[in-house]
């Protein structure tokens, strides 16, 4: 049987979003804040750092991105999505669009992925920051707002 320790770690965590992918949700969006960020990565002027940690906080009014730490002992990828997921839910004026690993046989994904608006699924293998190739696990747009009816499904096509 394969050894799944260590599957979905990493030595690092402040990976930096690809910019032509990030460029491409702000047109759609414009993202007034980066959820978890710090001043080499961030993405918008303002942002939550390790040290003001964005899970302590209310997230009212906040158009913000979210590329959450993935393996982090520290911050749970489940922590994230279950605050992204409150945030919208208790506060109409906030839209919160995460960029995070489609792991839909986990528990959180049933629980609040699919509650989310959108669901946009990427085709292709971004590179985060200076890896020399593209993460190699299926990855998902998570668009979190307050809205009626069913999940919207899309494909997202990246470089």
């Amino acid at each position: 049987m394969a050894s799944f320790i260590n599957k979905f770690e990493s030595r690092k965590q402040e990976w930096e979003t690809p910019q032509l992918l990030f460029e491409r949700l702000d047109q759609e969006f414009n993202f007034t804040f980066d959820l978890a960020a710090d001043a080499t990565n961030t993405k918008c002027q303002a942002y939550y750092d390790i040290e003001n940690n964005a899970l302590e906080h209310e997230w009212v009014g906040v158009i913000g991105w979210l590329n959450p730490p993935y393996g982090s002992r520290l911050y749970k990828l489940s922590n994230w999505i279950k605050k992204a997921y409150q945030e919208t839910q208790k506060y109409s004026s906030t839209t919160v669009v995460m960029l995070i690993p489609a792991r839909t046989n986990t528990s959180w994904w049933a629980k609040y992925c699919m509650k989310a608006k959108e669901l946009w699924f990427i085709e292709g293998r971004p590179k985060f920051g200076n890896a020399k190739y593209g993460l190699p696990q299926p990855l998902v747009i998570v668009v979190f707002q307050q809205h009626t009816g069913d999940t919207k499904l899309y494909s997202f096509k990246v470089k």
